[in-house]
């Protein structure tokens, strides 16, 4: 049986990922492991809110889906209730969208700032790369960006819920401090492209965002 060359890749890529990174995968998610009681029910197409005290949240279109935790294991659910808990904590809203129509981190959180009444959003990439947004912004400049996946934790997540929320409010905070690794973009890169190849087949350009609840699993 003939294989194309596409599937060839992905075959050694995958081969690449196992051999360099199982252990480490493997320890990382005993460790996150700890939020499959919780999931995203679709509620319908999402509209512009009308409340300025709130922070719209974007997902990407594979987030909890298809993909369940972050380039370093972590559970992404365990990432969107720290996002909220910022949010929270600085007496502010969060909602969630799915944004369909792109699988790119700038585009999901400026769509998620367009649909915020405060204006304020944040976009969010299954394996973890973060924005904090503003609808008056080109989709290409930001708030804050956090581009590198692999040096994510929840503290910074939860961190970044509560500067977008202290956006939302008027007020200028600093940004979040994140660590730097110039050694992870090689030794992610293929996992990442692996991840973003199934982000794309979950975008529907043509398909509005939609809202989405984050709630507990009803008991079987």
């Amino acid at each position: 049986m003939e294989i194309s060359d596409k599937e060839l890749l992905k075959k050694i890529v995958g081969e690449v990922i196992r051999n360099l990174d199982a252990k480490e995968v493997s320890s990382v998610n005993n460790l996150h492991d700890v939020d499959d009681k919780f999931e995203l029910r679709e509620i319908g197409p999402a509209k512009r809110g009308i409340q300025r005290d709130e922070v719209v949240i974007g997902i990407s279109p594979a987030y909890g889906r298809r993909l369940t935790k972050t380039i370093t294991g972590i559970d992404v659910m365990a990432v969107l209730r720290e996002i909220m808990a910022g949010i929270e904590e600085e007496g502010v809203k969060p909602r969630i969208v799915r944004v369909l129509k792109t699988a790119d981190c700038a585009f999901i959180g400026h769509e998620a700032a367009k649909l915020s009444g405060s204006g304020v959003g944040i976009g969010l990439q299954t394996r973890g790369t973060a924005v904090i947004h503003q609808r008056d912004l080109l989709p290409l400049s930001n708030l804050e960006l956090f581009p590198q996946a692999p040096v994510m934790t929840l503290q910074v997540f939860r961190a970044i819920g509560k500067n977008a929320a202290k956006y939302a409010k008027g007020e200028t905070p600093q940004p979040v401090p994140t660590l730097q690794d110039p050694m992870s973009r090689p030794r992610y890169q293929a996992k990442s492209a692996i991840m973003h190849m199934e982000e794309v087949k979950y975008v529907q350009e043509e398909t509005p965002s939609m809202e989405l609840e984050l709630r507990k699993k009803e008991a079987v």
